[in-house]
């Protein structure tokens, strides 16, 4: 995917400035008012989404659920595994969200996408909208990412807070970004590999007989 000047923007409203309002705000607000300031520039976006194509930001919803759960974590107590247990419930509650949007008519990758293509060209959505009705290998390949990621995220949550619950608190924080970065990169990986087989695929039912070698 090339990096366009509008999907820049939309990873750096959703992701950079969050991050900096959290610095911030960080040292006159203390944790929890730190983590309601950097939830301010999502909104603030996908309500100029809103206003300007009539529909909401899906990457900015997520992001702002993440930090509305990381805010209901630290209401729930302060102790030490409780701490260390909030990353994951961010995450896990996404994977919940992506396995329990499988037996909708359109899971959530479907408008994660479709956000994507909608910024990356004129006509983008209603482009991909076409693409969904008229090739069922779209939709396929769409469920099939999904369950891989919802499972993935899911898997990764569950895995870590039995590390958190049982392991002792240091050893937990020694190993713990490696299985979360390991899951997120084999993840990722996975959805490289799929899609350039899903390309290779396409090329090959568009090459006329014979031509394959």
């Amino acid at each position: 995917m090339k990096l366009r000047p509008g999907f820049v923007v939309e990873l750096a409203v959703n992701f950079l400035l969050p991050w900096l309002a959290y610095r911030l705000a960080l040292p006159h607000l203390g944790e929890t008012g730190a983590l309601i300031a950097s939830a301010v520039p999502p909104i603030v976006w996908s309500l100029i989404e809103l206003a300007r194509f009539r529909r909401v930001d899906a990457l900015s919803v997520m992001v702002v659920a993440g930090i509305v759960l990381s805010v209901a974590a630290m209401a729930l107590g302060g102790s030490p595994r409780m701490l260390l247990l909030r990353e994951s419930l961010v995450s896990g509650a996404v994977g919940v969200v992506f396995l329990l949007s499988l037996p909708m008519r359109r899971p959530l990758i479907f408008y994660l996408a479709r956000a994507t293509v909608a910024r990356e060209m004129a006509g983008g959505a209603a482009h991909f909208e076409t693409l969904w009705r008229e090739r069922p290998s779209l939709a396929i390949a769409m469920r099939k990412m999904t369950l891989v990621w919802g499972a993935g995220l899911t898997g990764e949550t569950a895995l870590r807070a039995w590390m958190a619950l049982t392991w002792p608190i240091e050893r937990f924080l020694v190993v713990s970004p490696f299985v979360g970065y390991g899951i997120y990169g084999g993840l990722a990986l996975w959805t490289l590999w799929y899609r350039k087989t899903l390309r290779n695929r396409a090329d090959a039912r568009t090459q006329p007989d014979g031509i394959a070698s």
